[in-house]
């Protein structure tokens, strides 16, 4: 059984509710949770209200840093067998896993390091008598809702420099996958965090999350996930005027021209739109390939896909997991019959595995389709799984074209041996990410986020701390005097 932790307690739900979160390699169960109502949800921000209010509020730099530190220390030190929960409740590989695990420490010892580095500004008043100075403060009680497929590092993102800042927060886990994120309370706790200062909510999105972002004792929210959703907080959060950090996935282009090494840029293009089983917000699900190249690379590029070993994630020969639910699955499915029926050509998979073994999870082989156009809904739509979509392209200026005709905005790369190319491509690309002759890495301190409807703000770098800080300025008149102003 997993409980919330509320007030640096772990504690069933307030009216007793349960869930279970389900292996999606073979849909067995895999653990009970608290299922939080509204109740919790009132109890958690009363208890963060509380903390900032409190002892939080008069926390240092200093003892911020450390903390963060001390928690980086210690997920290297349980990552075994963080990745092995990781590995499980998400289907993922253990590799992938383990990457999930050093990156989600890299974040926390960024935040440690660069918690106090900016302490603000002095400004020039023009007057001998008058100092003026902008100083950065905690936004108050952030709510943090991260997603199914990263639950891990997307918490870090969130809470790392929420913390860092002087917040306090309450989070939420996806539904989904929820054990790494209680495991992670786990080390807080164990660090002596006070508390109040992280609280912890299980529980399903219209209920637990939907009371979690429509409650008045919360000033911040961050969120990433779908649109939809996403448009749903907007709104809720403009009662109140509350401010809010949106990453809200996208349609990445993956534009390939002709002379790169043809071996690597296959390579990469499959890491781009198969890892994690296409569930990733910035794969490469949209290829876009010049004319001259455009055969011999989907050719070998469906062969390749048709070779990709599925199965479970703690399998050391598994290259792909599954997909994350029945419901997801099926989801993608459509899609691939929408694909269909536009007329896209099925190169590779596009179906079930038939291994008996795999029949009881949510597989589905990496799927190819070329012959694509934008006006193709399967191009258009983020599908979140295994599929990615060719086009073809014959100049430079139709491959920017292409890039940027998507409503979102999230990441994109492009692969050429011409460095001014590079550039001018990477330069016209209304993406938050280009990567040029690489596909998928990112730096803690380096911002992330997207363009149009991937989303609002920036997670990681400096911009991922100004997310939680308020601005003060404050202008002290050291000799203050009558100004006369008014005659009388």
């Amino acid at each position: 059984m997993r409980y919330l932790y509320i007030a640096g307690k772990w504690t069933e739900a307030a009216d007793g509710g349960t869930a279970q979160t389900i292996n999606p390699f073979d849909a067995t169960p895999l653990d009970t949770l608290a299922e939080a109502g509204t109740a919790d949800v009132d109890a958690a921000v009363a208890a963060a209200r509380e903390a900032f209010d409190g002892p939080w509020r008069r926390s240092t730099v200093t003892d911020r840093a450390a903390l963060l530190a001390k928690i980086a220390d210690l997920l290297q030190r349980d990552r075994e067998q963080l990745a092995h929960t990781e590995s499980l409740d998400t289907g993922k590989t253990v590799n992938e896993a383990r990457a999930d695990v050093d990156d989600t420490t890299a974040v926390f010892r960024y935040y440690a390091g660069v918690a106090g580095a900016d302490a603000g500004r002095v400004v020039d008043p023009g007057r001998a008598n008058v100092t003026s100075r902008i100083t950065h403060e905690p936004v108050g009680v952030c709510a943090l809702i991260a997603p199914w497929n990263y639950p891990l590092l997307q918490i870090s993102w969130k809470l790392a420099p929420a913390l860092a800042a002087g917040n306090t927060t309450v989070i939420k886990p996806s539904e989904l996958t929820p054990l790494s994120t209680v495991a992670l309370v786990g080390l807080f706790e164990e660090a002596e965090l006070p508390p109040g200062v992280l609280n912890l909510l299980l529980g399903q999105g219209g209920t637990a999350g939907q009371a979690l972002v429509a409650h008045p004792g919360v000033d911040l929210i961050s969120f990433t996930g779908g649109l939809g959703t996403g448009e749903k907080i907007m709104a809720a959060a403009a009662r109140g005027v509350r401010r809010v950090a949106l990453e809200l996935g996208g349609k990445n282009p993956n534009i390939v021209f002709d002379g790169t090494d043809f071996d690597t840029v296959v390579d990469n293009a499959l890491t781009a739109a198969f890892l994690h089983s296409g569930q990733v917000c910035s794969a490469g699900a949209r290829l876009i390939v010049q004319d001259s190249l455009h055969d011999s690379f989907v050719a070998e590029l469906a062969a390749r896909a048709d070779r990709i070993r599925l199965g479970s994630g703690l399998d050391p020969q598994t290259e792909c997991g599954p997909l994350i639910s029945a419901a997801h699955r099926a989801k993608v499915e459509r899609y691939v019959q929408l694909g269909l029926s536009e007329g896209a050509d099925l190169l590779a998979g596009g179906q079930r595995p038939p291994e008996p073994n795999l029949a009881a999870g949510f597989f589905l082989r990496p799927t190819v389709f070329a012959g694509c156009h934008r006006e193709m809904a399967v191009v258009q739509d983020e599908v979140f799984g295994p599929v990615v979509t060719v086009e073809r392209f014959s100049t430079e200026e139709e491959a920017i074209r292409l890039g940027n005709d998507t409503a979102y905005g999230l990441a994109g790369a492009v692969w050429t041996a011409d460095a001014g190319q590079a550039e001018r491509v990477a330069g016209a690309l209304r993406h938050g990410t280009v990567w040029i002759n690489d596909y998928h890495p990112y730096l803690p301190q380096a911002e992330w986020g997207g363009f149009g409807k991937s989303g609002i703000g920036r997670e990681l770098g400096p911009s991922g701390l100004d997310e939680y800080q308020e601005k003060k300025h404050i202008y002290h008149n050291t000799s203050p005097g009558p100004t006369h102003w008014f005659s009388g």
